[in-house]
């Protein structure tokens, strides 16, 4: 068989675009590099601000755990940061990422990662039903109805019941 029916193809390629083509490659690679000492920086920031401390300087709970009045700080900065991020045209999907990532950069350990113990049902149940009641407390804060609403009271029961303090709850 003969080769003379086949075609070949040859690219130009255009001096300038290829070599503005290489520095915006080796420009994404060294900002990839950078992403995370910034968001490293970032959340040592969040933490020399908000995480709560004793008088000798021992951690008592960091940032991403506070409860109540206690993490009035920590959601205005988050909505600054989302309000920046959005002004920067990120969606809300990477708003949550990034978010998470400065959590994860200042210590907190997300459910996927956390060492699985023996926990009794008991110790299940009560983090579900931990779950589950402030899950109706937040919906109830932004003014959502909701049929759980109804059963809050019987869930808190359960809770006590179970072993939860409800002032933990929130």
């Amino acid at each position: 068989m003969s080769n003379d029916n086949q075609v070949v193809v040859t690219q130009s390629i255009d001096g300038n675009a290829y070599s503005n083509l290489v520095a915006t490659r080796n420009n994404l690679v060294k900002g990839l590099s950078k992403t995370g000492d910034l968001i490293q920086g970032y959340a040592d920031n969040m933490c020399m601000v908000f995480n709560l401390k004793d008088t000798t300087g021992k951690l008592m709970t960091p940032w991403f755990e506070l409860k109540g009045k206690a993490k009035a700080g920590v959601k205005a900065e988050k909505a600054a940061f989302a309000k920046a991020c959005e002004d920067a045209g990120f969606k809300q999907g990477t708003i949550d990422v990034y978010w998470q990532r400065v959590k994860e950069a200042s210590g907190y350990v997300t459910a996927g990662n956390r060492v699985k113990g023996n926990s009794s049902v008991d110790e299940k149940t009560l983090n579900e039903l931990k779950t589950i009641i402030n899950r109706i407390f937040k919906a109830e804060e932004t003014g959502e109805e909701c049929k759980a609403s109804d059963a809050k009271a019987m869930l808190m029961s359960a809770f006590e019941i179970v072993g939860g303090d409800i002032d933990n709850l929130g």
